[in-house]
């Protein structure tokens, strides 16, 4: 199984219609365009989980392709890394002296 990531959509792409154009590839298990949470407008880009073989495929016919007058880009996603500093691991002062 792959997750995809769809970028560059056009604003009047919906979940239904990002299920469709990749299920010509194969299975699509979840089709989702991300929504901003304020307005609940597409963001411009949505995530596709599909088989293997199938993103493997969607991949390769869809990369670039024209949707809407838009080249939209997939590629597999990308793990999320955990970023948003902040962390309280490591470094800092420890032991002695500090001015708690």
């Amino acid at each position: 199984m792959k997750n995809l990531f769809v970028g560059n959509l056009p604003w009047s792409v919906d979940d239904q219609q990002l299920e469709n154009l990749f299920g010509e590839y194969g299975d699509v298990h979840s089709a989702k365009v991300i929504l901003d949470r304020d307005t609940g407008r597409s963001r411009g880009f949505g995530f596709v989980e599909m088989e293997d073989e199938g993103a493997n495929a969607a991949i390769n016919a869809l990369n670039e392709s024209e949707v809407d007058g838009r080249n939209i880009r997939v590629n597999e996603a990308q793990e999320r890394r955990g970023g948003g500093g902040g962390g309280h691991r490591g470094g800092g002062n420890r032991g002695g002296g500090g001015r708690w």
